[in-house]
C-alpha cells in the first residue's frame, strides 16, 4: 500500500477510514461512473481445499485420538495472561460499466470484562481495465486481473491493520483459514512475526471439502466424502481430534497444524495454527482449545457454532459498512444509474 494506515492508540470504539477512502469516491463522482449493480455482498470462498499439492499430511490411524474439551479450564485462560481479540471482515462489491469497486470493513474486537470493544478499518478501491479512466485519478487502479488484485489489496490491508493494532501477549481469533489460495501466502510472514511477539493467531474454518486425512488412510478413503464427514462421525459432542501436521515440501514456511472440533451435534470445524505458532506455544495448546470451546458455548448458536469474539466482530464489520453507506454517498455525487438500477429503486 502506498498510503500509511493511521497508527492506532490502544483504545477501541474506533472507525478508521483508509487515507484514499473519500478521495476515491469523490473521483468516481467526477468521472460519472455508471453503476449497474450498486451493491452485493462478497463471500470469500473458504470451502475448497487449502492444502497445496506440494505438501502432505502423514497420518497413522493408530495414533489418531480424540480429546474431551473442558470449558471451565478454557475460561481460566481468558485475559490471564493473554488479551483476547476476534477478527472478521465484511465486503461489498459495486459493479459498473467502467470497472468494479470493493468496500471492506476489517474489524477487531477486544474482550474486556463482559464487553467487546471494536475497531474497524474501512477501505474503498475502484479497479478498471481502462487506461483513460485510470489516468483521470491516481486513486483509480488499473488492473487486468481485478479479482486477484483486489484480493492482494484486501489481504495487505488486513495484515497492516492487525500488525498495527494487536499488542503483545494476545490471542487473535481469525475467521477463515491461514492459507486460502496463492494470495493468502502473503499472510505467512506476518503470522510468524506475530508468534515471535507473543501474539497467537488461531484460524477457524467452518466449511471445507478438504480430504487430507481420509485420503491418507486406506480404511477411510472410500468411506468418507471429506475430512469434515469423517470427523463428524468420529467425534462426539464437546470433543476434538488430536492435531495433524501439514508439511509443505516446496515451501516449509507454509506448513501448519490443525485439528477438528465438534461443539454440537452438527458439522465440526477445523482449527488451524501456523506450525511455528503451534510449536512455540505447544504447552498451552490444550488450554487454548478448551478456551475456544468455551467461547462457542458462550455464543450458544447450535445451528452456526462460532467463537463469540469472531461472531461479535462479524456484526460490527457489517454495521460499519452500513454506517458509511456507500450507496448514499455515490448517489449524492450524481453518479448516474443504469436502467436496471432505476428499475430496482436506486
Amino acid at each position: 500500500m502506498n498510503n500509511e494506515l493511521q497508527k492506532l492508540e490502544f483504545d477501541f470504539n474506533k472507525l478508521i477510514l483508509h487515507p484514499g477512502f473519500k478521495k476515491t469516491i469523490k473521483d468516481l463522482g467526477n468521472i460519472k461512473v455508471t453503476m449497474s449493480n450498486i451493491s452485493s455482498d462478497v463471500d470469500i470462498d473458504y470451502s475448497g481445499s487449502v492444502f497445496s499439492k506440494d505438501g502432505a499430511v502423514v497420518v497413522d490411524k493408530k495414533k489418531i485420538t480424540k480429546i474431551r474439551l473442558d470449558p471451565s479450564n478454557g475460561n481460566k485462560l481468558i485475559n490471564n495472561p493473554f488479551s483476547v481479540f476476534g477478527y472478521d471482515e465484511s465486503i461489498d462489491r459495486f459493479d459498473s460499466l467502467e470497472g468494479i469497486a470493493f468496500s471492506a470493513a476489517h474489524t477487531i474486537v477486544l474482550l474486556e470484562g463482559n464487553d467487546y470493544l471494536p475497531a474497524s478499518y474501512l477501505t474503498f478501491y475502484f479497479y478498471t481495465k481502462s487506461q483513460i479512466i485510470h489516468k483521470k485519478s491516481e486513486y483509480i487502479k488499473i488492473s487486468s486481473e481485478i479479482d486477484r488484485d483486489s484480493k492482494i489489496d484486501f489481504i495487505q490491508d488486513k495484515i497492516k491493520f492487525l500488525q498495527e493494532t494487536i499488542p503483545e501477549n494476545s490471542i487473535l481469533l481469525i475467521d477463515g483459514p491461514l492459507i486460502a489460495g496463492d494470495v493468502y501466502t502473503y499472510f505467512i510472514k506476518p503470522v510468524i512475526e506475530m508468534s515471535k511477539n507473543r501474539i497467537i493467531p488461531i484460524f477457524f474454518i467452518k466449511n471445507s471439502t478438504s480430504n487430507m486425512i481420509v485420503n491418507n488412510i486406506k480404511e477411510y478413503k472410500n468411506n468418507y466424502n471429506s475430512d469434515l464427514h469423517w470427523s463428524y462421525n468420529y467425534l462426539n459432542q464437546a470433543e476434538r481430534t488430536c492435531f495433524f501436521q501439514y508439511i509443505d515440501k516446496k515451501n516449509p514456511k507454509n506448513s501448519k497444524a490443525f485439528c477438528y472440533l465438534k461443539a454440537f451435534n452438527i458439522s465440526p470445524q477445523r482449527v488451524e495454527f501456523h506450525l511455528d505458532t503451534y510449536n512455540r506455544y505447544l504447552n498451552i495448546i490444550p488450554s487454548l482449545m478448551d478456551m475456544i470451546y468455551y467461547f462457542i458455548i458462550v455464543q450458544g448458536d447450535q445451528r452456526n457454532p462460532q467463537v463469540r469474539p469472531i461472531a461479535v466482530a462479524e456484526k460490527f464489520a457489517r454495521a460499519a459498512l452500513k454506517l458509511v453507506n456507500i450507496h448514499n454517498r455515490l448517489k449524492t455525487l450524481g453518479i448516474v444509474p443504469t436502467m436496471n438500477q432505476k428499475r430496482f429503486g436506486w
